[in-house]
């Protein structure tokens, strides 16, 4: 089969690799029709983190036809249509029964904190990715998600990770009726968060980041605010007037790691290396910008290492803060609902088709933020839906 290959920092390739095969009696063979690219996989790309490993395969966001079961697998079916959610859980640990997808407990003998996650190095799990023709799905009957057949593959590839992602940022964030929210990161999980937002009550939502394409596409797709950091002297000073100097219920930080190095840090002087959490610039960002008694969600990806945090400043403020990996299956069906209602067409947020031939010029394209990238999909060779 095609599969995309890590080959080291900025360098991957579509090569020829085995097809998957059946490992354990509860796994399941998916063909898979579509899948994307993440930002969390320019972290990869990017060579920061630890442990990824050359001739891994990249994706974990996917749909597909399962093509082969184990003996064990039950509620799966050969022929279904399914999304693949990027997390890898057992259904049946400690975890799992509390909807904690993400923090599985026998999926991932690398870390104690989260679960096991397909394609992103051997941190989280050493799983092969989806960004090929074929992917080798474990516990096929938790993680295999049927896709209902008013939903295309465009609509359910999102739904993936990137949706139900924004979903959980927004639902963390505790949204009340006439809630004011602030987002930082025009990302598609931020852009995901903002029209959230909406569906909770939201009064007003304002999305923060330093490309002027992204922040158009946030006014479209979110009907919300925007606002250029770059463009203010003190983006917390000017958040704070915005809000009449109380400061704002709800704020999300959907940037987490900056992989290269953005204008935040930049203006810090901070230096992003390998095994580093990330900056911390958003997040302080937040915290100082968010009302006393106010709620900061944080769904951005980072590392393990600390940062410098103003947690003393959230304790004082009385700032609630909630965190996690998200977990799909838990927030998967109410995705789906929204599609099905007419509320949001996530494939909305597609901007670009990238044959799988064609993967190392889609890494390209969207680590260097060229021709208005927002989301890029993968389309193997032969997918028919």
């Amino acid at each position: 089969m095609l599969a995309m290959t890590y080959k080291g920092p900025y360098r991957v390739k579509a090569v020829d690799k085995p097809i998957p095969e059946i490992e354990h009696p509860k796994d399941a063979v998916v063909r898979v029709t579509r899948a994307c690219i993440c930002g969390s996989d320019l972290h990869l790309y990017h060579g920061l983190v630890p442990d990824t490993r050359v001739g891994q395969t990249f994706g974990h966001e996917m749909v597909g036809i399962v093509e082969e079961i184990g003996p064990d697998v039950k509620t799966i079916k050969v022929g279904d249509r399914v999304v693949v959610p990027f997390n890898i859980f057992c259904g049946e640990c400690f975890f799992c029964q509390k909807g904690l997808y993400g923090n599985c407990h026998n999926t991932n003998p690398f870390a104690t904190a989260m679960g096991g996650f397909y394609g992103y190095s051997h941190i989280t799990g050493g799983y092969h990715g989806g960004q090929a023709e074929y992917v080798r799905t474990p516990f096929a009957d938790a993680g295999l998600i049927k896709v209902p057949d008013t939903i295309d593959d465009d609509d359910a590839v999102l739904c993936a990770d990137a949706y139900p992602t924004g979903y959980q940022a927004a639902e963390m964030a505790g949204i009340k009726r006439g809630d004011t929210v602030l987002i930082f990161g025009a990302g598609p999980v931020g852009l995901f968060a903002a029209k959230t937002a909406w569906f909770m009550g939201a009064g007003r939502v304002l999305v923060v980041d330093e490309y002027e394409y992204r922040l158009e596409f946030a006014r479209k797709f979110a009907q919300c605010e925007t606002l250029n950091f770059r463009e203010v002297s003190d983006p917390v000073w000017f958040l704070k007037k915005e809000s009449d100097w109380l400061g704002w219920d709800c704020a999300i930080d959907a940037v987490g790691c900056e992989s290269r190095g953005s204008a935040m840090q930049r203006a810090l002087g901070v230096r992003p290396l390998k095994l580093q959490g990330g900056s911390p610039v958003p997040l302080n960002w937040a915290i100082d910008s968010v009302r006393k008694g106010g709620t900061v969600s944080i769904i951005g990806v980072y590392g393990p290492v600390p940062n410098s945090v103003k947690i003393g400043d959230a304790m004082n403020k009385g700032i609630n803060m909630r965190m996690n990996q998200a977990s799909v299956k838990r927030n998967i069906g109410r995705c789906f609902h929204h599609i099905e209602a007419g509320h949001i067409s996530p494939k909305d947020m597609l901007t670009h088709r990238i044959p799988l031939e064609e993967i190392s010029e889609g890494y390209h394209m969207f680590s260097s933020k060229l021709d208005g990238i927002i989301k890029p999909l993968v389309i193997p060779p032969r997918a028919s839906h």
